[in-house]
């Protein structure tokens, strides 16, 4: 993969939020298998992934990482709640930097009418 879409995808200061909040890489129960992949190409993959709209099977191989992987420590990872715990860390960094408005928000809101009768 090339150098500049990595670091357009996942510059330094974004991986280095991210790094300490990723869970370890549980061992396999049976052994074996291959080493786990760079933490950073996978995430760097998911992220291409996600912001790209590119089906999983369609990852391609400049990342490094299988499809499969990259699917997989995605799920790993949603159940471990990275995403809120990213999305927190950025707002935080952020607010540090000065550089988060609070004056003014976007607030998104969804209504249903309710059913003719019903309370």
């Amino acid at each position: 993969m090339g150098v500049d879409l990595s670091q357009r995808l996942v510059p330094d200061g974004l991986w280095g939020l991210v790094a300490p909040l990723l869970p370890p890489v549980p061992p396999r129960p049976q052994g074996g298998g291959t080493a786990p992949r760079d933490e950073r190409a996978v995430f760097t993959a998911v992220v291409y992934v996600l912001t790209s709209g590119c089906a999983w099977r369609h990852l391609p191989e400049t990342f490094g990482v299988s499809p499969a992987t990259a699917h997989r420590r995605f799920t790993a990872w949603t159940k471990a709640g990275l995403w809120r715990r990213l999305h927190r860390t950025v707002l935080d960094e952020l607010g540090v930097r000065g550089e988060l408005d609070w004056t003014s928000a976007i607030v998104d809101a969804a209504s249903v009418r309710a059913k003719r009768g019903a309370r």
